[in-house]
């Protein structure tokens, strides 16, 4: 080999070896800059800000302040300025994990094409703030302020600025509604309901709910009135269809007349834990095409339109927002009508209450009597001490499968003639029907009420055998 092509080959090779080192110096370097820190690289007042937008997915979301925050593109947004607040109060002390200097390489953090981008501005100053890549070794993401640094930080800003304008709308807010004095239906059914304790219209204790009915003040079933309070209050009133309805927007949602309006009456305690009393209003329509095309579907067949999907809408009072409501929203709130919210039980007193029960069975009358001990009752037929449970049960489980006002065609299967220690109810009259196969028809004083199951009959029946026939 050639003297001048071997100094050639050495020159290279000690020129790779000075590069190496070089840069292996360098990284030592760079390495050696990376420490950990507790600083506070940012702190900005909350409301000292006076502009604040982030880019986030190629989309821009930009809000300024003019003594209330107002969206850059239209005033007329709602927005909620707690959603607001709660991404300033981030930057009020905004602290760091580990801290980079003089970054040369702002790529490998991933802030030359950063995730999101905000902008803040107070009344002197303005801020860039950059988000890049996460880091899935420390569990913190970069961050860069504009300094020539780049931060590790202690809270991801990402999970403040990654939605869109959907989240920062201020909708409207639904009460708890616990404590309710009042609540009013119009649409197919138009009537109000009363919170009464203690009302001369109860069956039971439980009974606080009354219902106007065509003039009759009726008890309700508690427990389906308060499932259907909790329907509301537990509505997800989020997805918007316009935050600024106008009266044609209310007409093609349906609302302009809606095809039910609830309104509830309650109170609740104000921050001096003071009561005050207040009202939620709640406008709900289906689809005015849809419902009348349903509507023609159901009478032809009403099977089908029961696991159809329905699009609907609602509005609270007068709010400018419409809301997009699920299917089963939708449906839990149309079942508003009397027979969804009374009782189902054909015996809705308390079986506790029971003096005496006259039962009349294939033309043979018998009398159950009752002497009270205490908070307990013992049950006598003749003189002999009854076990009632199986009797109680099969009572209790006489529960409607529908109602009906259809007056009884067949014969009697049994009837039972109630004397209760109640001064609203002292006496109460059931009487069973055969109806079908499958039903009974249960009469309560003098007045068809229900289909019960003729199961559940028949075991009321067989329960009254086990202690006459014995």
């Amino acid at each position: 080999m050639k003297r001048s092509k071997k100094i050639y080959i050495l020159a290279a090779v000690l020129l790779f070896a000075c590069l190496s080192t070089f840069a292996l110096n360098r990284y030592q370097e760079h390495v050696e800059k990376i420490k950990e820190t507790d600083q506070v690289i940012l702190e900005i007042p909350s409301d000292s800000v006076k502009s604040l937008s982030w880019e986030y997915k190629s989309k821009t979301l930009a809000f300024h302040k003019d003594e209330k925050w107002f969206y850059d593109e239209d005033e007329a947004f709602p927005v909620d300025e707690e959603k607001i607040n709660d991404r300033l109060n981030l930057f009020k002390e905004f602290g760091a994990s580990f801290i980079i200097e003089e970054v040369e390489d702002y790529g490998q953090y991933g802030l030359d094409d950063p995730v999101c981008t905000i902008n803040l501005s107070t009344g002197d100053r303005s801020y860039e703030i950059k988000l890049g890549d996460y880091s899935k070794m420390d569990l913190q993401r970069y961050v860069s302020i504009g300094d020539g640094n780049v931060y590790l930080v202690k809270k991801d800003p990402l999970n403040f600025f990654d939605g869109d304008l959907r989240d920062m709308i201020d909708n409207d807010k639904i009460p708890s509604l616990d404590e309710v004095t009042e609540i009013q239906f119009a649409g197919r059914e138009t009537y109000n309901i009363l919170y009464e304790e203690d009302s001369p219209r109860a069956y039971s204790d439980d009974d606080v709910y009354i219902a106007n009915i065509n003039g009759k003040n009726l008890p309700l079933d508690k427990s389906r009135v308060d499932k259907y309070l909790r329907n509301i209050s537990n509505l997800n009133l989020t997805d918007y269809v316009t935050y600024k309805a106008s009266d044609e927007d209310l007409k093609s949602y349906g609302l302009d007349s809606p095809e039910l309006t609830v309104t509830v009456k309650y109170t609740e305690k104000d921050e001096k834990n003071k009561e005050i009393a207040d009202t939620f209003v709640l406008n709900i329509s289906r689809d005015p095409k849809e419902r009348k095309d349903a509507e023609k579907a159901s009478k032809k067949d009403s099977k089908n339109t029961e696991k159809e999907e329905i699009t609907a809408y609602a509005r609270v009072g007068q709010s400018q927002i419409v809301y997009k409501l699920e299917t089963d929203d939708y449906r839990e709130l149309m079942a508003a009508s009397y027979d969804s919210l009374r009782h189902l039980e054909v015996f809705p007193a308390d079986f506790a209450d029971i003096k005496q029960i006259d039962i009349r069975l294939e033309g043979n009358d018998y009398i159950i009597t009752s002497q009270k001990k205490g908070n307990d009752r013992n049950y006598y037929y003749k003189t002999e001490k009854l076990d009632i449970t199986d009797f109680q049960k099969a009572m209790e489980n006489l529960k409607a499968d529908s109602f009906t006002d259809e007056s009884p065609g067949e014969i009697e299967e049994i009837s039972l003639t109630v004397y209760l220690d109640n001064k609203n109810y002292p006496k109460l009259k059931i009487q069973l029907y055969r109806y079908d196969g499958i039903h009974c028809l249960a009469v309560v004083d003098r007045e068809p009420v229900s289909l019960v199951k003729r199961s559940d009959v028949v075991a009321l029946i067989e329960a009254v055998h086990a202690f006459v026939l014995k």
